[in-house]
């Protein structure tokens, strides 16, 4: 059961960094896709119906960890105490640009909140990545499961007290960063026509092969940085295929996109994330908090809840999980088509 809870945390929080992933790709092209009042608005009206929807995924995740690994809840929710607050600010900072833009009518009112969804986008996907190589490097966890990170020390990913912030950290930030970018401009250019749709494309070729780059640097450090990773794979051959699934993802991504088929690079976007998340979770598996001395990492066994507690939780979550997917089927099937100047989305 807690190994089934693992796989529905990890199943959680792909959806939140797919679906979020492309309003924070959004935000991090906002400045460089659209140059006028209109065309930012369009990017702002092609999330503007679903990006506050997309957040809910991650609040349902954390929500969860609090009866299936409470362990791993309290140890990492005050372990990362700091991350987190930063997390929160720059989540409400966006939430407030993509509000506020629009209330007052002022080119200077409205340029500010631009650089500010710009900036918060930008710095939420670096720390985002940041947070999954932390969990992938192991933190200080003592014999109680208790650890505190500053936000940095000697930037050594190797040091027995590490930060937050070390080289390998921000190497994995620098590629959540890109993935984004090359998410969210596949997701824009599927959604406008135009000038706006030829400005993403382009972001688009040019944020691929700097994806690749980061993507291939950043493999073979979390190899050295986390033995454990190649050590699964190693035990379990079968798990090669999340790997692949990302590896065909990315070769899709350039391949539709030199071919202006935006849905499809889209897509191939999507499968690439979801391919690395997957391998991420099967190579740590079965820790769920890696600690710099392996002994007192925390696993799927001694950070789980009670039995009773997983089996009756698992109830309720697939009553919420049925009505999660209709909600999120009928709200993208009713925002499909491309948006326009014209119309309501969202009051954006």
């Amino acid at each position: 059961m807690a190994t089934l809870w693992f796989i529905l945390v990890a199943f959680m929080l792909t959806m939140y960094v797919l679906l979020d992933g492309f309003d924070l790709g959004a935000g991090i092209i906002h400045l460089m896709a659209a140059r006028n009042d209109q065309e930012r608005r369009l990017i702002l009206r092609a999330i503007g119906p679903v990006w506050d929807g997309n957040e809910v995924w991650i609040i349902a995740a954390g929500g969860t960890l609090f009866f299936t690994f409470p362990v791993l809840y309290a140890s990492s929710f005050s372990g990362f105490y700091l991350p987190l607050c930063i997390v929160l600010w720059l989540l409400m900072w966006r939430g407030v640009s993509i509000e506020l833009r629009s209330r007052v009518p002022s080119p200077v009112w409205a340029s500010f909140w631009d650089g500010m969804f710009f900036l918060g986008s930008t710095l939420l996907a670096i720390f985002y990545g940041a947070a999954l190589a932390n969990v992938i490097r192991g933190v200080p966890l003592d014999e109680h499961g208790v650890f505190f990170e500053p936000l940095w020390t000697d930037f050594n990913p190797f040091s027995k007290t590490p930060g937050i912030l070390d080289w390998y950290t921000i190497l994995i930030g620098l590629m959540a960063a890109s993935t984004l970018t090359m998410h969210g401009s596949a997701y824009i250019a599927r959604k406008t026509d135009g000038v706006l749709n030829a400005r993403a494309r382009r972001i688009l070729r040019i944020s691929w092969p700097i994806t690749i780059l980061l993507t291939v640097v950043s493999t073979i450090a979390t190899f050295v940085i986390q033995p454990q990773i190649y050590a699964s794979f190693n035990a379990r051959p079968w798990g090669a295929i999340f790997p692949l699934v990302a590896f065909i993802g990315l070769l899709g991504v350039g391949h539709f996109a030199f071919r202006n088929r935006d849905l499809a690079a889209f897509f191939s976007s999507c499968a690439f994330i979801a391919g690395m998340l997957a391998s991420s979770a099967f190579g740590l598996y079965p820790d769920v908090l890696p600690a710099v001395n392996p002994a007192h990492s925390l696993t799927v066994d001694n950070a789980s809840g009670s039995p009773y507690g997983l089996t009756v939780g698992l109830v309720w979550w697939l009553i919420g999980i049925v009505l999660a997917v209709i909600y999120f089927v009928f709200t993208y099937r009713l925002f499909w088509g491309k948006v326009t100047a014209k119309g309501d989305y969202g009051g954006y």
